[in-house]
């Protein structure tokens, strides 16, 4: 099985008839996700690409029982639209929007910390299933069904250990953007919770970044629960100026922690083998699995 996203999935989009949701949500169902209605206040009542669109998330679970939405909202709406979904009582909420303020989400972040509900992002490219369910804007083709589950706080880089884990012959059991942004609902932490826990799963790669302390946090977290998995772990920004503030915000070194040479030493003290470069992904996971 994969974790997140898959067969079970019933999706609407927050924003499909906005420009960005219109356009990847065609890429969405293209690639064969359940998407079963979408959602922009005022326009309840016609359809877009091919499925009904509803002025209210409750009344898009009401009509269409989703457990799972995608948002395509404005930075200044996006907040509004997760705690919405939230409310709703969506199993899962994969927010992809940049750039929304970070007390937005301090606040987000308060409402959903004692409810079940899920949330991936913001600021990230959402979760993939490889051929059952592709829920966000990252290229469906590259990836292929398989057995390493992929966590990432960089798009981008994300694509890059993608292809080669399928060039390795090793594909994706789940491959997660959890985001760039230093609030987010879905840490290291508990994707590898979820990883370690799916039988689809014999490898992890985990791309990190400096600033913050998420990845000397999971290092922590893999020494305390004895995670017999094999992981292979890059860090973002080794060669950054120090103190230099990085692309994402979440990339921002603080009173000396989250620098790269810092996470380093804690992944490697929990076992997890740490590449210099994301041109070695591949080689070290197969290596790590025993596949040539």
């Amino acid at each position: 099985m994969s974790v997140l996203v898959g067969n079970n999935t019933r999706l609407i989009i927050q924003g499909i008839t906005g420009t960005e949701g219109s356009f990847h949500g065609s890429q969405i169902k293209e690639y064969g996700t359940n998407l079963v209605g979408g959602v922009t206040p005022r326009k309840g009542g016609q359809e877009a690409l091919g499925v009904p669109v509803f002025n209210s998330v409750q009344e898009a679970k009401a009509e269409t029982d989703c457990n799972t939405s995608v948002i395509f909202v404005p930075p200044a709406f996006a907040a509004g639209a997760v705690i919405e979904a939230v409310e709703a009582g969506l199993e899962l909420v994969i927010c992809i929007t940049e750039g929304i303020p970070a007390a937005d989400m301090v606040k987000v972040n308060h409402k959903i910390k004692d409810l079940p509900t899920r949330l991936v992002g913001p600021n990230c490219p959402g979760v993939i299933s490889p051929g059952k369910a592709k829920v966000g804007i990252m290229p469906g083709f590259i990836h292929e069904p398989g057995i390493i589950g992929v966590v990432s706080r960089s798009g981008t880089l994300t694509y890059e250990a993608v292809h080669q884990l399928v060039a390795a012959g090793l594909g994706q059991s789940t491959s997660v953007g959890i985001g760039g942004d230093p609030i987010i609902g879905t840490t290291f932490i508990d994707m590898l919770s979820l990883f370690a826990d799916d039988d689809e799963t014999e490898g992890i790669v985990m791309i990190g970044e400096i600033g913050g302390t998420a990845e000397e946090e999971a290092a922590q977290w893999v020494i305390d629960n004895n995670l017999q998995k094999p992981i292979v772990a890059f860090i973002a920004g080794q060669t950054a100026p120090p103190g230099r503030r990085m692309g994402h915000a979440g990339a921002i070194i603080a009173g000396g922690k989250g620098t790269a040479a810092e996470k380093v030493t804690s992944l490697e003290a929990a076992g997890i083998h740490v590449v210099k470069s994301p041109a070695d992904i591949g080689k070290a996971m197969a290596e790590a699995t025993n596949t040539k």
